[in-house]
């Protein structure tokens, strides 16, 4: 008899905040530390929290892109992408309460590869499924857009 995965899982940590603007959160056997700058006050010890939130953009893209090209036959290549983030401050600096604090986002991926252009294509497209951090920001309304580029 197989073994069945769970489909929704439940994630628990709690989380130390020694400072103001620093947090130390246990994630299985790691600990995340997000921080703030030294600049508005923090240690700089890690990326601030809206920093990592693109980060986390970025890394879900990279990871999800690849396991879609496994899934898909298609070798990537070497991997890189550019992210330009559209960040609205107004709320994070307390001016005035922000529906949207990131109103557009654009990654480029390219793939220094061998694939072809409508392969990477594919790839793009069941990324967009399939990558949980971007179906959030679309959530939340944000432009995003992601374009897999041919570097090879």
């Amino acid at each position: 008899m197989a073994i069945r995965m769970k489909t929704v899982v439940t994630y628990r940590t709690t989380a130390a905040c020694p400072s103001h603007a620093r947090t130390e959160i246990p994630m299985r056997d790691l600990t995340v530390t997000i921080d703030e700058p030294l600049e508005r006050g923090g240690t700089n010890l890690g990326a601030s929290p809206t920093e990592t939130a693109l980060a986390a953009l970025i890394a879900c893209t990279n990871v999800i892109g690849h396991k879609n090209a496994a899934r898909l036959g298609v070798d990537l290549g070497t991997v890189t992408i550019d992210a330009n983030c559209k960040f609205d401050r107004r709320g994070v600096l307390m001016e005035e309460e922000i529906d949207l604090p990131f109103p557009a986002v654009t990654l480029t991926v390219h793939c220094d590869t061998s694939a072809s252009l409508e392969e990477l294509a594919e790839v793009g497209a069941e990324t967009a499924k399939y990558c949980a951090i971007a179906k959030l920001f679309e959530a939340a309304g944000t432009d995003l857009t992601v374009n897999w580029v041919k570097t090879g």
